[in-house]
């Protein structure tokens, strides 16, 4: 039998076995991703081969959460994409002006760059008071680190650069506090917001949001779970409401029906009335 295969025939054991182990279910993430990130694990703690390291990984709960660590990696930062902020700023934000009130869920939100980024959004367009954000992830840890809104103070030039050029209305400096080589999220940012752990391959969808980030997740998700997911972000979307994609992601095809292109170069979709 090819290496390669029992490379693969080893890594589908690791990732049932953690399902049973941890009730994470990375079964159905795109092999080439999830192989790349257990390798890389792997080798960052010294293990020699896949056996040993699916034996630590089910006896070691430190070993597992430094694999977990690795398997839901995100790339973040404030207003990432600034022209997709830009774009809902102005073609989003005047029809979320007609809702007494708003429901946003930042869906796989990471270390919670985006959730604050919603946030000055929204209170730059005095629509701040009127929301609830929810922000999850399906490791704890990062949750954690999203909640606690602190990051190294390097990365402070590249957020106003990109707070400037989707329309900020201030300087990035009015919402946070810097100290000891970091900044931290001013405390009237997270008022409305809501952090907490949840897992978009098996949890049930929050309920009749008026919009949905779910922005570069589901490009490590395969097929069977894309189509799973989204049907789920569909039930948590009140009829008119807006899910925001990433910008390589898409509506699976099975599922166009349910949402209509409100801004396509954007990859914001609008969810259609079933009635």
């Amino acid at each position: 039998m090819p290496t390669d295969t029992v490379q693969q025939l080893e890594i589908r054991l690791l990732l049932e076995a953690i399902h049973q182990r941890y009730g994470y279910d990375f079964r159905h993430y795109t092999a080439a991703s999830i192989e790349r990130r257990v390798l890389t694990a792997m080798h960052r703690l010294g293990v020699a081969n896949l056996g040993e390291f699916l034996h630590q990984t089910l006896t070691d709960e430190g070993v597992f959460r430094s694999l977990l660590s690795q398997l839901t990696v995100q790339v973040t930062e404030l207003f990432r994409d600034p022209s997709f902020f830009a774009a809902f700023r102005r073609d989003v934000v005047p029809m979320l002006r007609t809702y007494p009130e708003i429901k946003i869920w930042h869906a796989g939100c990471a270390t919670g760059e985006e959730v604050y980024s919603c946030s000055i959004l929204l209170m730059e367009e005095d629509l701040y008071e009127r929301t609830q954000i929810y922000g999850t992830d399906i490791d704890q840890a990062v949750v954690d680190r999203a909640r606690e809104g602190i990051y190294p103070d390097a990365r402070l030039d590249q957020f106003a650069q990109n707070y400037l050029a989707a329309g900020g209305k201030g300087a990035i400096e009015d919402y946070v506090t810097r100290g000891y080589a970091h900044f931290s999220m001013a405390q009237s940012l997270r008022s409305n917001v809501d952090f907490f752990q949840h897992d978009l391959s098996c949890d049930y969808a929050l309920g009749e949001m008026t919009v949905i980030f779910c922005r570069n997740v589901a490009i490590y998700f395969n097929d069977t779970l894309r189509q799973r997911v989204f049907s789920m972000l569909a039930a948590g979307l009140r009829p008119g409401g807006f899910l925001c994609l990433g910008s390589s992601e898409t509506i699976p095809a099975g599922m166009r029906g349910r949402f209509d292109q409100f801004l396509p170069n954007q990859r914001i979709w609008r969810h259609l009335d079933p009635s």
